[in-house]
């Protein structure tokens, strides 16, 4: 019996070995560094009506926060915690007060303006009423909310349940429109497919009925099939590799299959690798894709360019746009579908000390002017922790498939789970 006791004890550990991923020192310095990007650039200050936002970037910008930056904080504290950075205490305070502060901002049917003035909370440079980035945030308060549980799970839940998704939703088309202000209205809409994922899951999840979007929005948008070098998938705009990325961060994806056969993950596993293969195969044009890959939306030698992007594109491969610059967060964003590659490119970035400072890797670089970025920004800093985090032992997958308002969302959009 004993003999027996010990040898499912062996076969356990060994299981548990399989599904967790060592990480080598330079991943774990730019792990450990994207989390204190969240952890000490936000409002600490807490008599501040803005206390818990988190900058939109860093050390440009000074004052201005974004709520896509908030929602990849709000998610870094549950790591900080899980990997000992933080205590529990520590985490479910800072939790606990940002909930607050965003209980009391001005919202449109729940909706968060997208940049705001860190002190004050107020909205900043007249920005839009953003769909996307209120979903990251949303991804955020509920993944706190559900880790902390208690006060922070009911007003996770408050600021969840309030939102009333079809009040983003194009009367006629069935698309969910970008963003509204109220200086000019509705502007935008996702017709094609991008990193909007999320918004179906969140807003088909709702247990509002009147607030729950429909099966036929999810189903609205369009899916255009590309390919590059053998690899096929359902591509971007623009081609940039975040589109494949962000949703990916929170929701699981790897064995769920919508009404159209489609399954997301592997969607993104192509496109990453289409990605991987077109800066290999344009070493001898850009220096920076003969030491990395991953070209996607960030700072460049001329200003932030949310155009970049590798084919396939648009309606003929005209829409990516592709300077040299090469992002960090592309690749390692990306490390879960390639860790191979991500790997790769993660230890030629740390043999580049321009590249390196107090919070890991900034933002982006271009080998052929010899420019290295001087800011960090929020979003790139997000998608790379969190994906170091599900590459590690899935946690941040873990808890957020737990959420009954996921499961419901994937389940009234007719997503089947085939293991």
């Amino acid at each position: 019996m004993l003999k027996r006791l010990s040898f499912s004890i062996l076969l356990l550990l060994f299981t548990i070995t399989l599904a967790t991923n060592q990480l080598t020192d330079n991943l774990l310095k730019e792990y450990k560094g994207s989390f204190l990007y969240f952890w000490e650039q936000a409002n600490t200050n807490k008599d501040s009506l803005g206390y818990g936002l988190i900058r939109d970037r860093y050390p440009g910008s000074p004052g201005i926060a974004s709520i896509a930056s908030t929602g990849f904080g709000l998610t870094a504290i549950v790591i900080g915690v899980e990997e000992g950075w933080i205590t529990k205490e520590e985490g479910l305070q800072r939790v606990l007060g940002t909930l607050n502060t965003l209980l009391k901002l001005d919202n449109f049917h729940g909706f968060f303006y997208h940049f705001l003035d860190i002190n004050t909370g107020k909205r900043a440079w007249n920005s839009e009423v953003s769909t996307i980035d209120t979903g990251i945030l949303m991804c955020g308060v509920l993944t706190a909310g559900k880790y902390f549980g208690g006060q922070a799970w009911e007003k996770a839940k408050q600021l969840y349940e309030r939102i009333n998704w079809n009040k983003m939703i194009h009367p006629t088309k069935n698309y969910f429109f970008m963003a509204y202000t109220p200086e000019r209205g509705f502007e935008g809409y996702w017709d094609f497919y991008a990193e909007q994922l999320m918004l179906y899951i969140l807003g088909a999840g709702t247990p509002v009925e009147k607030y729950r979007i429909d099966q036929n929005v999810y189903y609205a948008f369009r899916r255009s099939y590309g390919s590059y070098k053998g690899e096929n998938f359902i591509h971007s705009w623009f081609g940039s590799l975040f589109t494949y990325q962000y949703s990916h961060a929170w929701i699981d994806f790897r064995n769920w299959y919508d009404k159209f056969g489609v399954n997301w993950f592997q969607n993104s596993v192509a496109a990453s690798l289409a990605n991987y293969n077109f800066c290999m195969d344009n070493k001898d044009k850009f220096k920076s894709f003969t030491i990395g890959w991953g070209i996607t939306a960030c700072d460049t030698p001329k200003g932030y360019n949310g155009l970049l992007g590798a084919p396939p594109s648009g309606n003929n491969n005209t829409a990516h746009q592709v300077d040299g610059t090469i992002a960090p967060s592309g690749a390692l964003g990306s490390i879960v579908f390639t860790p191979k590659e991500s790997l790769w490119a993660l230890e030629n970035y740390y043999k580049m000390p321009s590249l390196v400072g107090k919070y890991g890797l900034k933002d982006s670089f271009n080998l052929d002017l010899n420019w290295y970025a001087s800011d960090y920004i929020g979003i790139d800093k997000g998608i790379t922790l969190l994906m170091i985090a599900n590459y590690k032992n899935e946690l941040i997958w873990r808890i957020f498939m737990d959420i009954p308002y996921i499961r419901n969302g994937l389940n009234n959009l007719g997503f089947v789970y085939k293991k």
